[in-house]
């Protein structure tokens, strides 16, 4: 690998001189999004306008502490949804909205209360050659003001062995131009670039690919930066791999893909007791951050997804409920093409994020906090029920028949809101009584489930 500095293309510098930057500072890794807010809404291909518009009207109401946005650099031309993911330059030129309106987006979201999460593609450059979404000239290599072929590692052809960490992480994947993150420049201009979008006001990032970038160079990366705000890399496990997602935690958070595989088998597989470890084998849960789904998941078939309707809804509900991890609620858009790009205009998008039992359940975890799992119950089978050490409750029915039990509630007696069914301020027809035993008599309805929290007492 080749060490070198030089001068900031023409380019480069003009892109970052509003960064602001100042003498490098010391950083350590966040362990779980800083604030009391921890839930974040992935927009998955959102214009930046109608996030910003979504934060005011549905992500700030309901209690979400974040928002992630899709790639905002310059990238490659092309209908396909991965298009955002072949950058061509660092300019905020993409199909979701220019410069000023990515502003506008962070200003409007800070503004309902909601800090913003940017998806960072810094592992490569683009594949092929052309014209990019910001009008910039690029070949394979070459991509002007930036980088040119001395900026990418020696190895040019696919990643073939997975157990091999040089093929993973110096050769290329599916083709895109493999950045030389062991160079002093090309970190150095990552490092730019990243301050950049803090200097627009990100508070932190999801580092795309990161397991295909040393944990080493990585680090030094972030090192580069002013002030770096929070990270979440995407490491995906893989069995006798060699990079381990564990191996990230040093940075910052790291995405837990076995999490969404093991809802897969128990919600699919009829036995939602196995949940109850569902720490087990994992990354610890200060370090986690999960989710049901992403956009690869949902399209490679190895986690639940939109399609699957009620289970998927459950789903969500259990991870927002449960302590293990910092919880990721996926919003997408339907698709039956699995590169189709994102839709053109109001309809299609599946709206996850401000479905009735996923905000009832944000709130739930703004209110039951750290609060320990309690009363854990299961039927062996299609339920279980647990509390949050005497701040929340919840009961999960994944089975075709209704369930009738009474559960130890561990709750304060009183009248609660079923948040999974209701809002607060309007849940005539959905409470539920809590005894002075903390012991309630549930019917909880065949693929459905009950929420009860503090905040949300009648």
């Amino acid at each position: 690998m080749q060490h070198r500095s030089r001068v900031l293309g023409g380019a480069l510098a003009g892109v970052l001189a509003t960064a602001g930057l100042a003498t490098l500072a010391p950083w350590s890794s966040q362990a779980t999004p800083p604030g009391e807010k921890t839930v974040t809404a992935t927009m998955f291909e959102r214009k930046f306008a109608d996030v910003a518009q979504a934060c005011t009207d549905q992500l700030g109401p309901a209690g979400y502490g974040y928002v992630e946005v899709s790639p905002a650099s310059e990238h490659i031309q092309g209908g396909q949804w991965w298009t955002s993911y072949q950058p061509v330059s660092y300019k905020i030129a993409g199909r979701l909205g220019d410069r000023d309106a990515f502003a506008a987006m962070v200003k409007t979201c800070h503004g309902a209360g909601v800090k913003v999460i940017a998806d960072a593609v810094i592992n490569h450059m683009a594949a092929g050659s052309g014209t990019g979404t910001g009008g910039t000239q690029y070949s394979k290599y070459n991509y002007p003001g930036f980088y040119q072929d001395q900026d990418f590692h020696g190895c040019r052809k696919d990643i073939s062995n997975y157990g091999d960490r040089n093929d993973v992480q110096t050769c290329e994947l599916v083709g895109l131009a493999d950045l030389d993150t062991g160079s002093d420049y090309v970190r150095t201009t990552l490092a730019k670039y990243l301050d950049d979008l803090r200097s627009l006001g990100v508070d932190g990032f999801r580092v795309d690919a990161a397991k295909h970038i040393s944990a080493t160079d990585l680090a030094a990366i972030k090192g580069k930066m002013n002030d770096p705000g929070y990270w979440v890399q995407e490491v995906i496990y893989g069995s006798g791999e060699a990079v381990r997602p564990d191996e990230y935690t040093g940075i910052g958070d790291v995405d837990e893909f076995r999490y969404g595989a093991h809802l897969k088998s128990a919600f699919q597989g009829g036995n939602l007791a196995q949940l109850k470890s569902i720490a087990d084998g994992k990354l610890g849960g200060d370090k986690a951050r999960t989710f049901v789904d992403n956009w690869d998941t949902e399209r490679n078939g190895s986690t639940l997804t939109y399609k699957d309707g009620a289970a998927y809804a459950l789903a969500n509900v259990f991870m927002l409920a449960s302590p293990y991890g910092s919880p990721n609620v996926y919003s997408g858009y339907e698709w039956s093409d699995k590169d189709a790009g994102p839709p053109s205009g109001a309809d299609g998008w599946t709206d996850e994020h401000a479905k009735r039992e996923i905000t009832g359940l944000v709130g739930f975890r703004n209110a039951v906090g750290s609060a320990e799992l309690t009363d854990w119950w299961d039927n062996g089978g299609s339920a279980i029920a647990f509390g949050r050490a005497g701040k929340g409750f919840v009961a999960l029915n994944n089975g075709d028949g209704e369930l009738r039990q009474t559960f130890a509630t561990s709750l304060p007696a009183g009248t609660y809101c079923n948040v999974a069914k209701a809002a607060p301020d309007s849940c005539d027809g959905n409470t539920v009584s809590v005894g002075d035993d903390g012991k309630a008599q549930l019917t909880v309805p065949a693929r459905s489930a009950v929420a009860l929290h503090i905040g949300a007492k009648s």
